[in-house]
């Protein structure tokens, strides 16, 4: 049905694209769009509001922090909290987080990898056992194998040791990552390696240059969620590492002053942004390096 506009319009002789119609029919009010719209912009001011208040705070002295009334904008800041936060201590973490986690991240997607596509693409023995294997292992939790990891690092002389806690890392991680990838890699037909077979590839080259590009997406969204976690993870180096320190032991150092000494909340602040400033670092470039696996996947599918 048209308009009333439309229907004049008709009925005057006038000629009505009935592409005009449609649009004007998507611009009427939704009642429940907005409301929608309205919602989510509320969550994401709830979302977004912690960062803004932790960004705003490490540009505050200590003084005006402690006053009652909070202060929602850092006007008379300074980047103070910064500059007493870089120190020694602090790039020393930072290098041990960055070896860990890269080569956490890089082991668990390679290992990841391979076993969503034997899983995927081939049928074999104990195949239905292994998938099980995986659920239960996401099942048991991380506090009730404290003592044997401490136990095993201890015994093989891996405490405080990069590659000690990247082992730990891994085991934790590629679990679920192995269930994400498979994700992918399932939703890749086999049938588009089959085509380049008949074309003349092999197999290995069918792979290389058709599966592979379509499952960059999935191979960035794992490596992201692998990084966050080996990035942020604390009771386990807290286990492990006994005089090496990652980034989040570090910044217990400042929460864990003694008795007598107040805790500088402005330098916590400033020492969790500058924690938090690699991860948004990486997250930007692999957002690009996402879209365009995307497309580059559904030009060669």
């Amino acid at each position: 049905m048209m308009t009333a506009v439309a229907e004049r319009r008709a009925e005057s002789g006038v000629a009505v694209s009935p592409s005009r119609v449609a649009v004007r029919r998507r611009r009427r009010f939704r009642p429940g769009v907005w409301l929608l719209s309205i919602l989510a912009l509320v969550l994401a001011v709830m979302w977004a509001f912690p960062v803004y208040w932790m960004v705003n705070s490490s540009m505050l002295s200590s003084v005006t922090l402690e006053v009652a009334t909070p202060t929602f904008f850092p006007i008379g800041g300074s980047l103070k909290n910064f500059e007493r936060v870089l120190t020694p201590s602090f790039f020393a973490a930072l290098g041990v987080s960055v070896g860990v986690t890269l080569l956490s991240v890089a082991v668990c997607l390679v290992f990841a990898f391979l076993a969503s596509i034997a899983i995927s693409r081939f049928r074999f023995r104990g195949r239905v056992s292994f998938i099980v294997t995986i659920l239960l292992i996401q099942m048991l939790p991380a506090e009730g194998l404290f003592i044997a990891q401490y136990k095993m690092m201890s015994a093989m002389g891996l405490l405080s040791n990069v590659f000690g806690l990247s082992i730990l890392y891994v085991a934790a991680v590629v679990p679920f990552t192995i269930w994400m990838l498979r994700g992918f890699v399932v939703g890749v037909p086999a049938e588009l390696e089959e085509a380049a077979m008949i074309d003349g590839l092999s197999r290995t080259q069918a792979f290389m240059r058709i599966t592979l590009p379509l499952l960059a997406p999935g191979l960035v969204a794992s490596g992201v969620f692998a990084f966050l976690q080996c990035w942020n993870e604390f009771t386990v180096a807290l286990v492990i590492m006994e005089n090496n320190r990652t980034l989040p032991l570090w910044l217990r150092g400042f929460v864990q002053q003694s008795a007598t000494q107040a805790i500088d909340w402005g330098q916590v602040m400033a020492a969790s942004a500058i924690v938090a400033i690699p991860v948004i670092i990486f997250f930007v470039i692999v957002q690009g390096r996402m879209t365009s696996g995307l497309v580059a996947g559904a030009v060669k599918g």
